[in-house]
């Protein structure tokens, strides 16, 4: 965990993959525990990313700055993009992908559907691709709905998973996804606000001269 901004309502940090954005059962440390320990007060997770995912996130250490995010959240003002590097190529350089989700939890997987029933959600996100490299393409993500694991499983079904994604089809070791930007109003200012980071250019993220500092 990389401490990026902090006042007395928000904290903001890079995530490192394998980091637990909440507190696990069983007393397992997570990020919040960290943050408590680096400035003294509780941090409430608002938002989440998968454990094997990286990159930015907010933490509220107030329960009426949580509130206030949780709305945001809600009405589609705050706003994630991501970067994430996918096998093959998408059929387009950009577009919409809608998807019909339902997560299975004994299985910890999200799966595409034909009809609405119960437990199914709408998926929406669009992409555009950034650089390819030859054979795995660069896309940024603008995630428009929340689903677990959305961005991972509506690509995988395009026959373009994500590198490194096991679970989805991939190959590879590391998921290759990244929260690279976050925006949002803050919740006591109400100010427009927005941090963003980039991956470490190793691995298979080194393959892409956009990511190169």
């Amino acid at each position: 965990m990389n401490l990026i901004f902090s006042d007395e309502h928000i904290a903001v940090i890079e995530k490192s993959a394998g980091e637990l954005c909440e507190s696990g059962y069983n007393h397992t440390k997570g990020i919040p525990d960290a943050l408590q320990k680096a400035l003294g007060r509780e941090a409430f997770p608002v938002h989440r990313l998968d454990r094997e995912s990286a990159g930015v996130m907010v933490y509220a250490l107030t329960k009426n700055a949580a509130a206030d995010i949780s709305r945001q959240i809600t009405d589609g003002v705050f706003q994630k993009e991501y970067l994430a590097v996918v096998q093959g190529a998408p059929a387009s350089d950009e577009g919409d992908l809608f998807d019909l989700l339902f997560f299975d939890r004994a299985k910890n997987k999200s799966f595409p559907v034909r009809r609405i029933r119960r437990g199914v959600k709408e998926a929406r996100l669009n992409y555009r691709v950034v650089e390819k490299a030859g054979d795995v393409t660069l896309v940024a993500v603008h995630l428009l709905t929340g689903r677990t694991h959305q961005i991972r499983v509506q690509f995988a079904s395009r026959r373009t998973p994500l590198y490194g994604d096991r679970k989805y089809g991939g190959s590879g070791d590391g998921v290759a996804l990244f929260c690279r930007k976050i925006s949002f109003l803050h919740p006591i200012t109400k100010a427009a606000v927005s941090f963003s980071a980039l991956p470490n250019p190793t691995g298979v993220w080194g393959k892409f001269n956009s990511l190169i500092k």
